[in-house]
């Protein structure tokens, strides 16, 4: 089959635009293997306390004749994501002593979950986590004990986080290992309306904390197809997961066989194995657009609008929403996922999953097969679906057809022409709207605008009946140089009732709104934000706002010349507790949200 026009065309525009950054940034790790830090190099003092306490593997790390493998680990036993990872390690040693290898815990890095932080406070570290956390793997890799690296981690920041920081070493082969979804529990749309009758004052906390407790259950990732779930996605379509891997539920032998299989592969990788695999090379041009379209292609999270551009930085590629929104134009949606449907991950995988999804979108043209993946000479080898036989670890092909068509399809006849994610554009800046679960008569939205500084105001506001109108909610100076960019998920339920009630709404922000959000038109990610000028600052209460996704607009509708005379609003003082002092540094050199919102990246100029 022959490239989709626009992925060849959005392609080369991405590699014409990286040229530069990517020749440089594949001399520096052609340079970091040949003359980098690594064991050969280290002195005996530094050697021995690299070794000093790897008991039976001491003799073999210290002779140098053996691969060792470097763990970084996202683990933490209240996260209930991460939990799974706590004996991987001690897995994974014994996995790497089958193959003739040694591994050790090169470092942890922290876990957040926007879900326990949602609507709190501390949710003004959750972006900024993902510097913290390819930093904290930067310095576990910088010992140069390791010949390849294994990456445990799968929620929101901890995965982006990890690669880019991998990925200043990516002469190392590296793999990312997942720990599978928790079993499913009650129904997502049960959860939506007990939210929503939460917010209306009509069932109490009690009844809300059952109805979480009974969808959020037990170990393993959240159900729903946000930020963690589209990462695992994300990571199929480029390659770095052993096929199939995503959706296997914890605690299953088939799980830790997939474990057993990446631990033996990376080997295989290995500079000194038969098969050369480093991450900077198998993180390319074309990679990075697969992740594009496996994003649009399920309805994957929008955090991803800011996450892949900060990824791809760090491996010398350049990407701009622009690059996001004409890939959606030609990319139809063949997931319905909760929110863009009724189904969870487990039903998403049970259907054909992520083997059926490559499959389909390289047979239509809409993927690069060409790719260096970990396992094989293509994408293609990733379309299959993992199982045990007779306890062996066995792969077969992709389901020919879906075995639930509610929610998976083929491309021909999708849910969706286009991947549901937009670039709105016009006198408020630049924005991005997800509509896979908006109602296409809502695309269109035209209403007064009522302005916030704060989440919590609008909450107050919604109590207090002061929105029950058509409505157009503006949450300005929550971008990154603001607050740290939040997501504001809190405010689906009570905008959700709005709706409901027959009003129009929809919602305009510099923040973010969560991989979750669903069924109200949301202008998110507004750049420039207020903080920095931009002209969301000069919005004024009552002004007229049309968010238009069928025409890409974001238009506050006053005249101009009264628009450009006006002066921006002032930013409230920046908050302190929760540790929020701590990250001032990083909002105050914090780059635009096209550009993935870092500090990190942006003062090392990458």
């Amino acid at each position: 089959m022959n490239l989709h026009p626009v992925v060849e065309q959005v392609t080369e525009r991405i590699i014409a635009r990286s040229t530069s950054s990517r020749k440089a940034y594949l001399d520096l790790i052609e340079r970091q293997r040949d003359q980098g830090v690594h064991r050969p190099t280290l002195s005996c003092g530094n050697l021995a306390h690299g070794f000093a306490s790897s008991g039976d593997d001491k003799s073999t790390i210290r002779s140098g004749k053996a691969m060792n493998i470097g763990i970084v680990t996202a683990y933490n036993d209240m996260l209930s994501a991460h939990q799974p990872y706590g004996r991987y390690p001690e897995q994974i040693k014994i996995f790497a002593r089958e193959a003739g290898a040694t591994a050790q815990v090169a470092g942890g890095v922290s876990a957040m979950c926007d879900g326990v932080t949602q609507g709190q406070d501390s949710m003004e570290l959750s972006l900024f986590s993902r510097d913290i956390i390819a930093m904290s793997t930067a310095i576990a890799l910088s010992h140069g004990m390791f010949e390849g690296a294994l990456l445990l981690g799968i929620c929101d920041k901890i995965v982006p986080g990890l690669l880019i920081g991998a990925l200043r070493f990516g002469h190392l082969p590296t793999i990312l290992i997942p720990a599978g979804p928790m079993p499913s529990g009650l129904a997502n749309k049960e959860k939506v309306r007990v939210r929503e009758l939460f917010a209306q004052g009509k069932v109490g906390r009690e009844e809300l904390l059952e109805a979480e407790s009974a969808s959020y259950h037990g170990a393993g990732t959240c159900t729903f197809f946000g930020t963690a779930n589209s990462n695992q996605m994300m990571m199929e379509m480029m390659g770095l997961h052993i096929p199939g891997s995503s959706f296997v539920n914890p605690g299953t032998k088939l799980r830790q066989e997939l474990t057993r299989a990446a631990t033996h592969q990376l080997i295989r990788n290995g500079w000194t194995g038969e098969d050369y695999r480093p991450l900077g090379h198998c993180i390319d041009e074309k990679a990075i657009v697969n992740a594009i379209v496996g994003l649009l292609a399920t309805g994957g999270s929008t955090n991803h609008v800011i996450h892949l551009p900060a990824i791809a930085r760090s491996a010398g590629i350049r990407i701009d929403w622009d690059d996001m929104d004409q890939l959606s134009s030609a990319v139809p949606l063949i997931a319905s996922v909760y929110p863009n449907g009724s189904g969870d991950v487990n039903h998403f995988a049970a259907a054909g999953g992520m083997p059926y999804v490559i499959r389909e979108l390289i047979s239509a043209g809409l993927a690069h097969g060409d790719i260096m993946t970990i396992y094989g000479g293509s994408l293609s080898e990733g379309a299959r679906q993992p199982k045990l036989e007779d306890g062996e670890l066995r792969f077969d092909d992709a389901l020919e057809q879906s075995a639930d068509e509610t929610i998976l399809r083929p491309v021909e006849s999708p849910f969706q022409a286009d991947g549901g994610m937009k670039l709105l554009q016009g006198n408020l800046g630049r924005a991005t709207i997800k509509v896979s679960a908006v109602d296409p008569s809502r695309w269109t939205t035209e209403a007064p605008a009522v302005i916030f500084h704060d989440q919590n105001d609008v909450v107050t506001a919604f109590k207090a009946g002061q929105l029950d109108r058509d409505v157009i909610v503006v949450v300005r100076f929550q971008g990154p140089a603001a607050n740290g960019m939040p997501e504001l998920h809190k405010l689906s339920a009570p905008l959700g009732v709005l709706q409901d009630k027959g009003y129009k709404v929809a919602f305009v922000t510099d923040g973010r709104m969560s991989g979750a959000s669903g069924k109200i038109p949301s202008a998110i990610h507004i750049s420039p934000e207020a903080f920095h000028g931009g002209p969301l600052g000069k919005l004024r209460d009552g002004d007229m706002v049309r968010v238009c996704a069928a025409k890409g607009e974001l238009v506050a509708l006053v005249d101009p010349a009264i628009w450009d005379a006006r002066e921006q609003a002032a930013p409230p003082p920046p908050a302190m507790g929760t540790g929020r002092e701590l990250f001032a540094m990083l909002r105050h050199h914090s780059d635009p949200a096209e550009k993935g919102g870092s500090a990190m990246l942006s003062e090392a100029g990458l």
